[in-house]
């Protein structure tokens, strides 16, 4: 691992820590209470993409925080700045994690593939 991408990762290591206390401090329902499940910065750590989970929020409830994280985003970049003393912060771009549904859904396959086969065992079993 080179030293940028050591940089890199600590960054967002820390951007992970950083964004739910500055989500937490503003006074809007529908962001403080979301939950950031990654950030992955670009090699130059200008940009920063932050992962959102989905689990508490609808559709319609997704786009309306979305449409408020852009509105806030110089204040969180402010935040992020005052508080670890950097000269600049990443651009955040924010996009909800629906990786942790797919999985859920894999694992429910799995489960279901698991149940038919011990089935079919227990059939070959009684002939």
């Amino acid at each position: 691992m080179t030293q940028e991408e050591i940089k890199r990762h600590r960054v967002e290591s820390v951007l992970k820590e950083l964004l739910p206390e500055a989500f937490a401090s503003l006074n809007d329902e529908r962001i403080n209470s979301l939950t950031v499940t990654d950030v992955k910065c670009s090699k130059g750590r200008s940009n920063a993409k932050v992962y959102l989970d989905t689990s508490f929020l609808n559709e319609k409830e997704q786009g309306e925080a979305l449409r408020q994280l852009r509105k806030v985003g110089a204040y969180l970049q402010n935040h992020c700045k005052q508080s670890e003393g950097w000269f600049k912060a990443p651009i955040f771009t924010f996009e909800f994690d629906h990786q942790l549904e797919q999985v859920s859904r894999i694992e429910d396959l799995f489960k279901q593939i698991e149940g038919r086969n011990s089935k079919k065992e227990d059939n070959e079993d009684e002939s």
